[in-house]
């Protein structure tokens, strides 16, 4: 399962803070997901990566993020999907605008939609995708809650290619992760 976070509706759209709703949105695209439904507070689409390739669950929370455990919780536990076999992808204002890091378990980093999350999948130690958005000239949480919910001041292109830099991570993960799966190699965390 791929669980992309972001706050539902037109005001947060192209927001830093919906990097992952535009990595699923991507994701869904390269692999002609295109049936969805409604379901867990979600909008999920179900599929495969490739003919004959490991099936997935696309997972949009409609919750906003600081809730998202309540909608991906659910749907994780009724699909029998441990933590470890989901991929999360979110923003990272810790990491510059641009960069793609991925990694299982971890701190929280005070990001409420991954502390959510926690408490929905019952254990931190599920994959992230983190997508480096930047973070603003201030710690103040205002204006670093303005900066994450406000647009991208990054050119079309570059936000383009940040979104495909992390649906080529998350896509790589769930190779691994299928490999893993079928005994062909062990993951390195």
């Amino acid at each position: 399962m791929i669980v992309g976070l972001g706050n539902p509706g037109r005001k947060y759209e192209r927001s830093r803070h919906n990097a992952g709703y535009m990595v699923l949105d991507r994701l869904a695209e390269r692999w002609g997901i295109t049936r969805t439904k409604e379901k867990y507070r979600a909008v999920i689409g179900e599929g495969r990566v490739a003919p004959g390739g490991p099936r997935v669950i696309l997972l949009k929370p409609l919750t906003y993020m600081n809730e998202s455990g309540k909608s991906a919780g659910p749907a994780a536990g009724s699909s029998r999907i441990p933590p470890e076999r989901i991929v999360v992808v979110h923003d990272e204002i810790d990491l510059p605008f641009g960069e793609v890091r991925a990694r299982l378990g971890g701190g929280l980093a005070g990001h409420n939609g991954l502390k959510s999350l926690k408490t929905g999948f019952g254990s931190a130690d599920f994959w992230r995708i983190r997508v480096g958005v930047d973070r603003p000239d201030s710690t103040d949480p205002e204006r670093v809650a303005a900066f994450v919910l406000g647009p991208f001041t990054e050119g079309g292109e570059e936000v383009r290619e940040l979104i495909e830099s992390a649906a080529d991570a998350a896509e790589g993960l769930v190779e691994k992760l299928n490999a893993v799966e079928d005994g062909e190699e062990e993951m390195n965390s």
